[in-house]
């Protein structure tokens, strides 16, 4: 398989890391949404900078 990857935009890359921030400060001091649903959130996390690194121009 040969995957055509791409650098990620900045604005991606950083609504990914901020959703893992939260996460990971939600973990840390209980915030209600964070908490409830950490693991999710940090999979849609990755799954935003997946898509940036996959998909051209996202």
């Amino acid at each position: 398989m040969n995957f055509n990857l791409s650098t990620p935009r900045r604005e991606t890359f950083i609504v990914s890391i901020v959703i893992a921030v939260l996460v990971v400060i939600g973990m840390i001091v209980p915030l209600p949404i964070f908490t409830g649903y950490g693991l999710g959130l940090l999979l849609i996390a990755y799954l935003i900078l997946l898509a940036g690194v996959l998909l051209d121009n996202v």
